[in-house]
């Protein structure tokens, strides 16, 4: 039997053998396989608001990739690979403004749109330029005021547009970021534990007594798309929720939060105050960093109903978090099984995993 291998019916699947959580060439392999092909957070529009060159190294720790977020003259926005077409070197080393792009180890040049424009001492050199003298371009995509890319071609609406059609009534244009409430985790546990965690409702009664009070558990429910799923959750009459508009499919529901996931390791909180965009990046087999970023559309409604209290309810996932860490290594576990009725969320995720990591075969 294929360890990684996921049955389809969740009434008879094993969870994904811990060989994933515990073995450094399955961690290496995914860098390829799962998150060099899917789209990856670069940062929100702030990073451009002093400079039109914005350097950055994607999933440092882990993938390593250096790029650089480009604004040109017309206001079009870029993303390019940050490495010199002559001899590899770094172009852009800290956010700037510049009219172009230079290397500062042979001087050959770049326009904003990252085409090359000039190099000295190349006067004799046959076939030259060509396209490949061109810094690479990636995809880029725009979600209110965040910015996504992918180091592969992709469709953005395999894994955007479930998610923006349904939250279409909100003011996502409208949302600023907030450095003030916005914080960084280092979690000593495999990334896929950490999202693992987050796909499921089923622990939120045992883990989480102030989310509870304010949850109904009994009608929290998970919706599965392409490559996102969602988690709905509905509150109690005292508890703050949204304005649906007559019309939309939540209309007359007592929807708190929308929880939703994007393959593999983006979490997108839409509370009735805001966005709390959890990004998950791997630094090791056995670690991750979580980054919390808030962006805010209504203030007057922070720190009411389930998005209140968001730091308690990370300590307490962190903590069980880390304890599955330790526990995934016991020559005494290696599957388990799924809840049919609370971990769709975890099942449909370990599925994709398995379809990334078919591909090396």
């Amino acid at each position: 039997m294929d360890p990684f291998q996921i049955d389809a019916d969740i009434t008879k699947a094993h969870t994904i053998h811990t060989d994933f959580y515990t073995s450094e060439s399955v961690f290496e392999m995914s860098k390829e396989l799962i998150f060099a092909k899917s789209w990856q957070y670069i940062g929100g529009v702030h990073l451009l608001k002093d400079n039109n060159i914005h350097p950055f190294i994607l999933l440092e720790k882990f993938l390593n990739e250096p790029l650089v977020l480009i604004q040109n003259e017309m206001g079009d926005i870029r993303c390019c690979s940050n490495v010199c077409t002559h001899r590899g070197n770094l172009l852009a080393n800290e956010p700037c403004k510049s009219k172009q792009l230079i290397c500062k180890y042979h001087g050959r040049r770049f326009d904003l749109d990252g085409h090359f424009k000039f190099m000295p001492e190349f006067e004799l050199a046959a076939n030259f330029p060509t396209q490949n003298d061109n810094l690479a371009q990636l995809p880029i995509f725009q979600l209110g005021s965040l910015y996504f890319t992918a180091l592969t071609k992709l469709d953005p609406n395999l894994y955007f547009k479930d998610m923006l059609e349904r939250v279409s009534f909100l003011s996502i244009q409208q949302m600023e970021y907030r450095k003030d409430l916005s914080t960084i985790y280092q979690i000593k546990a495999n990334w896929a534990l950490y999202v693992e965690n987050y796909l499921e409702g089923f622990h939120i009664p045992f883990v989480h007594n102030s989310l509870n009070a304010v949850v109904d558990y009994g009608t929290y429910s998970t919706e599965i798309f392409e490559y996102c799923n969602l988690q709905l959750g509905l509150g109690k009459q005292e508890d703050a929720s949204f304005d649906i508009p007559s019309g939309h499919q939540d209309a007359g529901k007592s929807v708190v939060a929308y929880y939703f996931w994007v393959f593999p390791n983006m979490m997108f909180n839409f509370y009735p105050w805001g966005l709390s965009f959890n990004y998950v990046e791997p630094t090791g087999l056995d670690s991750c960093k979580v980054s919390f970023e808030v962006y805010v559309w209504d203030e007057s409604k922070l720190e009411k109903g389930a998005g209140s209290g968001l730091h308690q309810v990370e300590m307490e996932d962190e903590a069980i978090v880390e304890n599955v860490q330790k526990g995934v290594k016991s020559r005494f576990y290696t599957q388990g099984r799924f809840s049919p009725t609370r971990e769709t969320g975890p099942h449909h995720f370990h599925q994709l995993l398995a379809k990334a990591l078919e591909s090396s075969k």
